[in-house]
């Protein structure tokens, strides 16, 4: 007659220490990476870059009105304008418009973008600098090139009643060289360069 099957206490303990070794790695893996990783690398980027810690934010007059990493919409004619952007200038929507060079859609939009940037500016589409017609890969790029800004000049020292040259001034003073020296190039943030205006009231 077959007898029933028990499990000795032997191989009992053999199950509890076979499963106690995988729980603890687990365990310590969890509270390694998953805490003290974690808290270190916050910890650390507080300590030595505490600016982009805090996502590189800008203040004016006291008060947080943007970050330097994110484009705004600025539409009032005493503002330097951004380049286009396919996600609104939304941060939690970030994107291109995925639309191929072939897509006749893009092509009309840029051609209209284009015609419209060079009205409010009172140039030739030509002279147009191609980032004030075109979107950037993510859409929050916040910065345009010196020539972006340079094109603006006129209007917005129209608006403000200011002299084109002291305009030009602080686009000169507020471009920024190529990172090192060699990496990238020229290139002017927008949010920077419009708060410098309002500091000229």
């Amino acid at each position: 007659m077959n007898q029933p099957l028990h499990s000795s206490p032997d191989h009992r303990l053999q199950n509890d220490v076979g499963l106690r070794a995988p729980l603890m790695l687990a365990a310590l893996m969890l509270i390694v990476f998953g805490f003290v990783y974690s808290l270190a690398g916050t910890f650390t980027g507080r300590l030595l870059f505490p600016n982009a810690a805090l996502g590189s934010t800008v203040e004016h007059d006291g008060r947080i009105v943007g970050s330097s990493l994110v484009a705004q919409a600025f539409v009032d004619a005493r503002y330097f304008h951004p380049r286009p952007s396919a996600a609104n200038y939304d941060p939690m929507a970030a994107a291109g418009s995925n639309m191929a060079r072939s897509n006749p859609d893009l092509r009309k939009r840029i051609d209209e973008t284009r015609a419209a940037v060079a009205e409010r500016e009172g140039v030739a589409p030509a002279d147009v600098p191609a980032e004030l017609f075109t979107q950037s890969g993510g859409g929050l790029d916040p910065h345009i090139s010196p020539a972006g800004a340079r094109i603006q000049i006129v209007r917005v020292a129209r608006a403000r009643g200011l002299p084109p040259s002291a305009v030009e001034a602080l686009v000169a003073e507020t471009t920024e060289a190529p990172q090192f020296g060699v990496l990238g190039q020229p290139r002017v943030n927008v949010l920077r360069l419009n708060l410098a205006l309002e500091r000229m009231r």
